[in-house]
This record gives structure tokens, C-alpha cells and sequence, in this order.
């Protein structure tokens, strides 16, 4: 049987494994993977920009299991739990999670060096400390007005597993707390992402009903793209399609809720040129978690090859292997990842995963009881 601390280090390894495993070929499209790399399912990767002039790159460097955003800011959220040792909201994304990410130096892979967080982050994610710091926001507001992307969702598993079993209680609180940093479909996808995780948990939970439950909670074109997606993959796993026609129906499928393609790029060119691209919708969607859901749908919740499609896809890689991989981590645990690929994660990024993973499981464990006496009294009142 699998343990909940077991399944909580599945989280937390898969975070790292798929955004390590994704980072490499980030906005590459799926004719340009197959092209430079065949297929990539190895953390010993090639940046595709390592060899370009370092202030090209930004002075990052990835490959060799090197983590990007995605896991540090999953990591940071951890930081507030295992300081709040409690449920939080958007106050608390306001106060903890700034502290956490603009003013604690620790060490950024990318770059080599010890830093502040908010020094890697992209702009959407800095406007966390525009909004709650600069301009002094009511923190519920935190999210308005950002440029609508993965941003939340990338980071939120851990509320799906401080809520693990309760679905319901996880988007609630996903909601609620990443209402501070994103709107509209942007924050539909962190609410629904962690309801899946808290699903996940449950002790012989089928693909099936995780699938399920993504389309129970998820609203407007969050839900119609997941339904769409998922509908479709099961119908090329049927078909035993090949993956040039799988990426193809799949991404296909997705125009209609994100206009952007693989124009993933920002250049000079498409300055004051008009798009829908980011902007916030009732019928958008973010790309990275109906596909994430659609790769489990296809390879039938096989961990690993679930990650492979879904990098291998193109665009948000290294998001679409996050997503992918805390799903299933929770579902599997700790052990469904290789031992060569957690020491080099570890290694490489200079993380014990491992260990935060205890911890957090610890104090996890403490808020589920808390709300499971909570409810218990909650009962009486019937008795």
C-alpha cells in the first residue's frame, strides 16, 4: 500500500522530474522537438539554448535535471504551509508567500547562484510583489488585471495535498488562495489542478474518476477544453494513433480555447498588434492542463510515458510535465520515479526533495486530522 508520505514525495519529485525533464525544450513546438531532439525522455538533456551568448539566455543554463520556476515557487508554497502550519487565502500569498519568494535568498538552479526567487521569475509571477507590495492591493484582488497564464496552477499541488481526499476543500482553497496572483481561466486551472491532486490521494482512484472530477469542478472553457481533450484521447488510445496524429487532433482541439499556437514567442514584431492572447476570457483555456489530463487519458495514467507525451508536445513543456507529473505521483508515490533521477535532481539543484517532502507531509497530516476533528464535531450537532 501506498502511504500518504510516500504519495506526498511523489508530488514533490514529479514536480521536479517533469519540469526539469520539460525545461530543456521549453517553446520548442512538436516539429521542432521531433526535429532537434527525436523525443526527449532523459533529465541528461541538451538545452536547446546552450550554446547561444549568455545575455541571450539571460544568464540561465538548464539541463542535467536543472528546475525551473514551476518547482521553486511549488517549493515556496511548501515554506508557507510548513510556517503557517494551517488553510490559507490570498492574505497569505499577500504576506508568507512574498516573504518567501522576494526576500529569502536561496539557491536558483538556472543561475548558478544563491538568490531571491522573484530574481527568476517571469513577469506575471513578479506582479505578486507589484500588487501585494508596491501598489498595497486587497489581497483578494492580487489577481486582477495580470496577464492570464499557467502561472498559479504550476505551483499549486501542494494545496491538493494539505486537502488530500477532498477535492471540493482543494479547489475551494486553490481558489481562495491564488485569487492573490491570477484571474479568470488562469485561475480556474490552479483550482482544478488541485482538486485532481486532492483526488489522487484516494486509495484505488481510477484515471477515470480523476478525470471525473476535473470536469465536476471546473467552470467555462476550463471544463469544455478538459471534457474535449480528454474525449479525444481516449478515442486515439482506442485507435492506437501514432503521435504525429495525436499532437496534431490534440492541439487541434485546443485552438478553440487558446488562439496562441506556437506563437509562444515574444518579439518585437507583434508589438501594438492586437491578440486575445492572455487576456481573460469566459471560453479560454490554458493550454498546459487539458493537455496534461489528455497524455494521462492516452497512455491510460502510465507515469512515465503520460511525462514523455506531454514534453514532447511542445510549448509549455516544462509546465505540461508538472502537471502531468503530480497527478500522478500522488496517485502512485515516490516510488514510481527512478532513484538515478531523484539523486540527480537532488544533486543538481541542491535540493533535498526528499526531506521537504517529510516535512511537509508532517505538517500536512497534522491539517487533514485537524478538519477531520472539525467535522467530526460538525456531526453532533445531527446526533
Amino acid at each position: 500500500m501506498v502511504t500518504f508520505q510516500d504519495r506526498v514525495k511523489g508530488v514533490l519529485l514529479s514536480t521536479a522530474l517533469g519540469d526539469a525533464m520539460g525545461a530543456t525544450i521549453e517553446k520548442l513546438n512538436y516539429h521542432e522537438i521531433k526535429e532537434q531532439y527525436g523525443r526527449v525522455e532523459s533529465l541528461e538533456t541538451k538545452w536547446y539554448k546552450a550554446d547561444i551568448p549568455e545575455e541571450e539566455r539571460l544568464g540561465r543554463m538548464r539541463g542535467n535535471g536543472t528546475i525551473t520556476d514551476d518547482t521553486l515557487m511549488t517549493n515556496a508554497l511548501i515554506q508557507v504551509y510548513l510556517t503557517k502550519k494551517r488553510h490559507l487565502d490570498a492574505y497569505d500569498m499577500g504576506d508568507e508567500f512574498i516573504k518567501e519568494i522576494a526576500y529569502k535568498k536561496q539557491y536558483i538552479p538556472e543561475l548558478g547562484k544563491e538568490a531571491m526567487i522573484m530574481d527568476r521569475l517571469f513577469y506575471p509571477e513578479k506582479n505578486i510583489f507589484i500588487r501585494h507590495v508596491l501598489a498595497n492591493c486587497e489581497p483578494r484582488e492580487g489577481g486582477i488585471g495580470n496577464m492570464v497564464n499557467c502561472g498559479a496552477a504550476m505551483y499549486i499541488a501542494p494545496i491538493g495535498i494539505v486537502n488530500a481526499g477532498n477535492p471540493k476543500a482543494a479547489y475551494d482553497e486553490a481558489i481562495l488562495f491564488a485569487m492573490g496572483h491570477q484571474s479568470s481561466y488562469g485561475l480556474e486551472a490552479a483550482g482544478v489542478l488541485a482538486a485532481c491532486v486532492a483526488k489522487a490521494f484516494e486509495v484505488n482512484v481510477t484515471i477515470d474518476e480523476i478525470i471525473e472530477t476535473a470536469i465536476f469542478f471546473a467552470k467555462d472553457g476550463t471544463k469544455e477544453a478538459i471534457k474535449d481533450l480528454t474525449a479525444a484521447a481516449k478515442e486515439l488510445r482506442m485507435k492506437n494513433a501514432d503521435m504525429d496524429e495525436v499532437i496534431q487532433v490534440l492541439q487541434k482541439k485546443m485552438e478553440k480555447y487558446s488562439p496562441m499556437k506556437d506563437d509562444v514567442h515574444r518579439k518585437f514584431e507583434k508589438i501594438g498588434v492586437p491578440s486575445n492572447h492572455y487576456t481573460p476570457s469566459r471560453i479560454f483555456s490554458i493550454e498546459e492542463l487539458p493537455m496534461a489530463l489528455a497524455f494521462i487519458v492516452l497512455n491510460n495514467g502510465d507515469f512515465y510515458n503520460s511525462i514523455y507525451d506531454g514534453i514532447n508536445s511542445g510549448r509549455d513543456t516544462d509546465s505540461i510535465g508538472v502537471m502531468t507529473g503530480v497527478i500522478l505521483g500522488a496517485m502512485y508515490g515516490a516510488d514510481v520515479i527512478k532513484k538515478e533521477e531523484i539523486s540527480l535532481l537532488e544533486e543538481t539543484n541542491k535540493t533535498n526533495f526528499t526531506f521537504l517532502a517529510e516535512q511537509f507531509a508532517e505538517v500536512a497530516e497534522i491539517i487533514i486530522k485537524e478538519d477531520l476533528a472539525l467535522n467530526q464535531k460538525r456531526m453532533s450537532i445531527f446526533e
